[in-house]
């Protein structure tokens, strides 16, 4: 979809992105840590609590530090002390302040907060400093945000063969699931990271629908912690917290498909969504510039874990800046100087290339032109994967151009046919179902893929949400692929 909620509307959502724990206790300390971290909560009420830390330092002294922990459900962090408090989705940072940042071998310090909580008030249980686990003697083999973490181990890792996705004994799977946007449009805006919680019960709650698949649009420059981005939302805390979702997801059992929504380079053609050259909305191509840097991270972050997928490029749209349909797809392609677009672009074939090269073989989906609702020369123009693990995306909407059984039947079923297909977007902006009753009607019938745009509690004016709450309740829209997807799966 190219425009999520604008940011007037988002202000007010991201107040309810983060997540705290109210704890009665102490955390455990184990044998000769480097450091000792020791939390307990001072006070609770109906929906609030106190809590104090208290950090001992037994490595080496420092002139500053920097606590992190993470809850697991649903808390927040409104207002501290004696320390540099701040949120992201689950993950909460203490930094020092000016006055308190030496601590000596041996040294302690002690901060505060008030949060908010609902439902549970879970301790939390993995503390580091400065990058160092805390509690334990300094390993951390079940860190639960490494991203080589198989969470449960029931996400399969997918292949592609011959035009059908597998799993790794061979057996066909279908990517069936919805799309969790915010992450691509809140850092850049300035006011998290997430659209909404992100914790255990929130992922749960899309399990529950019988999803067995994520899609995760992303930020260029946040990923990159460009200095645009604000440092709590963007670089290490971004990409943190991005695999934090990225393992519960797969502990539900759900492909995590990881996408570049929003990236740098100024456009200001036809179509254009905005004329800022940071990543604050949909740009025709991916640019040169940061774009194969941003794969290459990815994909050296995750190439360890074949459970998770990578699409490339959300819609692009080069066909609007030239109207030579051969000149779009060679941008689309090949990249470089393309007609219409001013700044250098990355083609589909320098994305896989940064991909493979970072060593990572994970599935690779790509989307063609029009917004991803073309693919009529995809085959044609299809990147090199020496990995073998290449797909097609295709996005359709009710108000597209390629809206119609007979327009699937022409441009579709011929890249059906030779490679997977998987239509990571489907929606309709009527709040209603019965089109993407139709669109999953044709794709259940070849056995293809598709993922509702999007799991999040927007207004269905301004675009499809399939929900009403991030507890699973439906729009009347969100009924029509719950209901379906619990018939395919239940």
């Amino acid at each position: 979809m190219r425009h999520p909620p604008r940011s007037a509307l988002l202000l007010a959502c991201a107040l309810g992105a983060a997540s705290l724990v109210p704890v009665t206790g102490t955390a455990a300390s184990a044998a000769a840590p480097a450091c000792s971290v020791e939390y307990s909560v001072t006070g609770q009420w109906d929906t609030g609590f106190q809590a104090a830390v208290k950090v001992t330092n037994n490595g080496a002294a420092t002139d500053s530090w920097s606590l992190s922990f993470a809850f697991a459900d649903g808390q927040k962090v409104t207002q501290g002390w004696s320390a540099k408090w701040s949120q992201s989705g689950t993950s909460v940072t203490a930094a020092n302040e000016s006055w308190n940042g030496s601590l000596a071998t041996g040294a302690s310090v002690s901060a505060g907060f008030i949060g908010t909580w609902s439902g549970a008030n879970t301790v939390p249980t993995a503390f580091k400093l400065n990058g160092t686990t805390c509690n334990t003697d300094g390993t951390d083999p079940t860190d639960p945000t490494d991203p080589t973490d198989p969470g449960d181990g029931t996400a399969p890792a997918l292949k592609v063969s011959g035009n059908k996705l597998v799993d790794a004994s061979g057996a066909p799977r279908r990517i069936l699931g919805v799309n969790r946007s915010g992450a691509e449009f809140m850092c850049v805006q300035g006011y998290g990271i997430f659209d909404g919680p992100v914790d255990d019960a929130a992922i749960k709650a899309i399990a529950d629908w019988k999803s067995n698949a994520v899609r995760i649009p992303l930020n260029e420059e946040c990923w990159l912690g460009l200095d645009n981005i604000k440092p709590e939302y963007g670089g290490a805390n971004y990409r943190s917290a991005i695999k934090d979702l990225v393992t519960k997801v797969k502990a539900h059992g759900m492909t995590p498909i990881l996408e570049m929504h929003w990236s740098h380079g100024q456009y200001t053609g036809n179509s254009a969504g905005c004329s800022d050259v940071h990543a604050t909305c949909q740009k025709p191509m991916p640019d040169a510039q940061y774009g194969p840097s941003f794969w290459s991270s990815v994909a050296s972050a995750y190439k360890d874990d074949p459970a998770v997928a990578f699409d490339l490029f959300n819609e692009p749209y080069p066909d609007r800046a030239t109207s030579s349909l051969g000149d779009a797809w060679a941008c689309w392609k090949d990249g470089g100087t393309c007609p219409g677009i001013g700044y250098e672009v990355a083609g589909m074939q320098d994305l896989v290339d940064a991909v493979r090269t970072a060593g990572a073989s994970n599935l690779i989906l790509a989307g063609g032109l029009a917004y991803s609702n073309d693919l009529g020369q995809w085959l044609q123009h299809k990147p090199d994967d020496p990995a073998g693990n290449l797909a097609a995306a295709w996005h359709v909407y009710n108000f597209n151009t390629c809206a119609t059984e007979s327009c699937w039947d022409s441009t579709l079923a011929p890249v059906a046919a030779q490679v997977p297909l998987v239509a990571g977007e489907i929606g309709e902006n009527t709040c209603s179902h019965g089109f993407i009753d139709r669109v999953m009607k044709w794709f259940d019938d070849r056995r293809l893929s598709y993922l509702g745009w999007t799991w999040n509690t927007w207004d269905c004016s301004t675009g499809p949400s399939l929900i009403s709450s991030y507890d699973g309740t439906p729009t009347a829209y969100g009924t029509g692929l719950r209901d379906h997807l619990r018939a395919l799966n239940g």
